[in-house]
């Protein structure tokens, strides 16, 4: 008579043999095509929250912000433009940034977090880290509820550059680690 194994064997043996193969398709995914993020027109928001100014007409691409496949941050427009690498541009963003801008130049996108808690106690979700200044890590990310971010602190340094959800979720597909990030003001 032969012994069967103990379930407990059984399901640690299918588990190792998932975790392999989800895995191997992770290495195959980030080995492929990275996805871009396609222009849509902002939606209006559902808070009473003040929201970033709109123009009836996309802005263009600042002058003297670089070439190929980038993040291009105006400080002065407080505006983010994802340009695909035939220089088309893929989404314009207004943005509410924080109270430390980045110096202007070029960056790449470093860490990424999924979701974590803003400096300012706000849920926040596809955080896009770039750049620090002061001390103070900067990153473009959305409020999980969608809403703008308070008002800060007297004092308060934040490095959060917020936007509409729909909007954080296209810069977290188009902003993969490596991404050039060009500040302009």
């Amino acid at each position: 008579m032969r012994a069967v194994p103990a379930p407990k064997v059984w399901v640690t043996a299918l588990t190792v043999g998932a975790t392999a193969v989800v895995v191997a398709l992770a290495v195959q995914a980030d080995k492929g095509a990275k996805p871009t993020a396609t222009a849509t027109p902002p939606s209006a928001s559902a808070t009473a929250s003040p929201k970033p100014a709109e123009s009836a007409k996309p802005a263009r691409v600042p002058d003297g912000s670089g070439t190929g496949r980038r993040i291009v941050y105006s400080l002065g427009q407080k505006r983010v433009w994802l340009v695909d690498g035939s220089e088309a541009t893929r989404r314009t963003i207004t943005v509410w940034p924080g109270t430390v801008d980045p110096e202007p130049g070029s960056y790449e996108v470093g860490t990424r977090a999924a979701a974590t808690k803003g400096s300012d106690g706000v849920a926040i979700e596809h955080v896009v880290y770039f750049a620090a200044q002061s001390g103070v890590n900067i990153a473009f990310s959305n409020a999980v509820d969608g809403s703008s971010p308070p008002p800060p602190e007297a004092g308060a340094l934040t490095g959060g550059i917020r936007m509409k959800a729909a909007d954080g979720s296209a810069l977290w597909a188009f902003g993969t680690a490596g991404t050039t990030v060009t500040v302009v003001e």
